[in-house]
């Protein structure tokens, strides 16, 4: 009897050592400033900024999609990580935004990287997408089920955002990051403390499905007595009841996250915190009792929340300006729509700086 052929080359080994290897990200071109948010939701410059600390952010325009700002942001993820593209053998991509059911967003960005017949998967997990799906890498490189795993964040919520919503509309906003992971001499990221809380799941919301507005939109067209146009989909948001739930929940998770990495708070040089709101970040760094030489992410200020894109952006910020630096630890902790987190402790990579 013919032996079976084999269809592919057997599974890499075992790894108890994975590492950030690279980071990269994209950043759309246009630059929005609180001026340009103001007069639709009543408010003003002052009002923004003390809510939220954010001064401006990006918003992507027509020709910068989804697909097109996660290939731009894992190309240079990979430059800086030094790896053949040929080697990533995994791609796994998080976002809150992609309209269409399908096709999923990663294997069009491994077919753009040039790695096509590789797994690729989409995960949707809130603004904690980036984290949990990192933590997913990890472990199918600690199992032997990849080795190279590039990992994306990536959102276009000023599609999903009502330019008139005070709660929302100085918030979101668009971008992407991405990172490599892979094998390692040494430990470069801890176990994972992810978790959510499904009694907090209409805290942030879509506030109707898109079956009901077709349905609404059909309605409207068939009906010859004058209803009202529907109005689409929006994403919303309870700015306080997140606020609260942040203010207690986070700490807990932080704390296993260090935890879980056999260190205390003080060993951190950078902390990164899901840029969501400046005062729920400095709300954590009182309690963590950190370092006073501790670097804290302050992405927010001028790139919004941008949700499952928000942790490696926060990250390239910090090492592209020289902030920190490779081979520093650092604190990741996102946390988001569900009501959701997941973060660990990293070595933080090389990053790609565009020219």
């Amino acid at each position: 009897m013919t032996a079976p052929a084999r269809i592919a080359p057997p599974a890499p080994a075992e790894q108890s050592n994975v590492s950030y290897l690279g980071i990269g990200a994209y950043r759309p071109r246009r630059v929005v400033p609180n001026s340009e948010i103001v007069d639709k939701i009543d408010s003003s410059d002052e009002w923004i900024k003390t809510r939220s600390g954010i001064e401006s952010r990006h918003f992507a325009e027509d020709d910068e999609t989804i697909l097109s700002m996660s290939v731009k942001a894992a190309e240079r993820a990979v430059k800086a990580s030094g790896i053949d593209p040929q080697q990533i053998d995994c791609v796994i991509s998080a976002t809150n935004t992609r309209l269409e059911l399908g096709p999923s967003l990663a294997p069009q960005i491994a077919k753009e990287l040039g790695r096509v017949g590789i797994p690729a998967f989409d995960i949707t997990a809130g603004c904690s997408g980036f984290t949990t799906a990192a933590a997913v890498g990890t472990d199918l490189i600690r199992a032997g089920t990849a080795k190279y795993v590039v990992v994306v964040g990536v959102e276009r919520l000023s599609d999903l955002i009502s330019p008139e919503d005070r709660t929302c509309a100085f918030i979101f906003a668009d971008g992407a990051g991405a990172a490599v992971l892979g094998p390692s001499e040494e430990v470069g990221i801890s176990q994972v403390s992810w978790g959510a809380d499904g009694d907090f799941t209409t805290a942030i919301y879509q506030d109707k499905d898109f079956g009901t507005y077709f349905d609404e939109v059909h309605a409207f067209r068939d009906d010859t007595a004058g209803t009202e146009a529907p109005v689409r989909p929006f994403l919303r948001m309870e700015g306080r009841k997140v606020f609260r739930w942040a203010a207690t929940a986070l700490l807990p998770a932080c704390l296993e996250a260090l935890k879980l990495a056999g260190i205390t708070s003080k060993d951190i040089d950078v902390f990164v915190p899901h840029q969501a709101n400046l005062r729920i970040t400095q709300v954590l760094i009182k309690a963590l009792e950190l370092r006073d030489d501790c670097v804290v992410a302050e992405d927010i200020v001028t790139t919004g929340n941008t949700s499952a894109a928000s942790i490696p952006l926060a990250v390239e910020e910090l090492l592209r300006t020289g902030k920190a630096r490779p081979g520093q630890t650092a604190l990741v902790m996102a946390f988001g729509s569900g009501l959701a987190y997941a973060g660990h402790v990293i070595t933080l990579p090389p990053v790609h700086v565009e020219d």
